[in-house]
């Protein structure tokens, strides 16, 4: 049931929903670019 609610709001705001998509996509990609430069430390 609450499935379908959001489901129907989204709907009814597209622009919430590519910004919503847009958010996601903006988060995967800095987790990653922060991720790949972090400091390593090589040998003990």
């Amino acid at each position: 049931m609450e499935d379908s609610k959001v489901r129907a709001f989204l709907r009814d705001h597209p622009k919430l929903l590519g910004a919503l998509f847009g958010a996601t996509v903006l988060l995967s990609q800095a987790g990653s670019a922060l991720a790949g430069s972090g400091a390593t430390i090589s040998g003990p």
